[in-house]
């Protein structure tokens, strides 16, 4: 099966960025691909609260959404879109991922469980959780490239959370991005790897890059990585498509060579000594 990746330097109009999106689900449908993954927060990158104040709209109304909606039926293609910023009824923002099939039907949503509340050492602040809810739910997903296991760019460093999504049966692993460039040059690459080699599943992990309208700069290197950990796509810096082409039945011949499932034991309690 056939896969598109969308790697974007999402800005401060969603207008914008759903009209990429839109071109790039007809460019993928066109290339033969299945199914389109596009990077987290594709409808708008903006930190500016009060000016995205204005752009944000709860699900039922989001114009991004409707447009992707839209391209997908046009198209005739699955999108996953990593995720948008929508309003919850309770005035905080939702970060929520959505997987859509080419009728232009949402066939699933995740709300991003992690919330990233940081200072970096280069003096940036994120606090996520004083916008944004967390999720309270984890969610597989059957599409035309298998079952498909939902995150969003923090989750990555969470494990259990990749481990109870291959419990479940997913084959792939979605994790849609915006990583910063610091640790993504540090981390982004052997994190995804891990997550594929734990779950012997593959990693489709769509992300921004570059210097965005608000100011801030994200790392790229969309990834596709196989369930024996191999990278199949880096699309490197800058914005585009990518293909990978991947195989189900891999997911099964991996799990068979390394059955870690059937090998996997309840931990005890800790003892600490000393």
């Amino acid at each position: 099966m056939k896969l598109a990746l969308l790697q974007m330097t999402a800005g401060i109009d969603p207008a914008a960025n759903a009209a990429t999106i839109v071109r790039a689900a007809h460019d993928a449908a066109a290339a033969g691909a299945a199914m389109l993954f596009t990077p987290a927060l594709s409808g708008l990158l903006d930190r500016d609260r009060e000016r995205a104040a204005a752009t944000l709209h709860a699900e039922a109304d989001d114009p991004v959404l409707a447009a992707v909606r839209g391209a997908a039926v046009a198209a005739g293609i699955w999108v996953h879109l990593g995720s948008l910023a929508v309003r919850r009824g309770d005035g905080l923002l939702a970060n929520r991922s959505y997987v859509i099939d080419a009728g232009g039907a949402v066939r699933a949503t995740y709300d991003k469980l992690h919330l990233f509340d940081v200072t970096l050492p280069t003096g940036e602040s994120w606090r996520e959780s004083a916008r944004y809810a967390p999720g309270d739910a984890a969610r597989v997903v059957a599409t035309p490239l298998g079952r498909i296991g939902l995150s969003i760019c923090y989750d990555l460093r969470f494990s259990d959370l990749f481990r109870a999504l291959g419990d479940a049966g997913a084959e792939v692993l979605a994790v849609p991005a915006a990583f910063t460039v610091p640790t993504g040059r540090a981390h982004w690459h052997v994190l995804l790897r891990a997550r594929a080699i734990e779950a012997g599943a593959y990693v489709v992990a769509a992300a921004q890059s570059g210097t965005h309208e608000d100011g801030r700069t994200t790392y790229g290197h969309s990834l596709v990585v196989g369930p024996w950990g191999e990278v199949l796509l880096d699309m490197g810096e800058g914005e585009g498509l990518g293909f990978a082409t991947i195989d189900p039945a891999q997911v099964a011949a991996v799990r068979a060579r390394v059955p870690v499932a059937a090998h996997r034991r309840a931990i005890p309690p800790v003892e600490v000594i000393g």
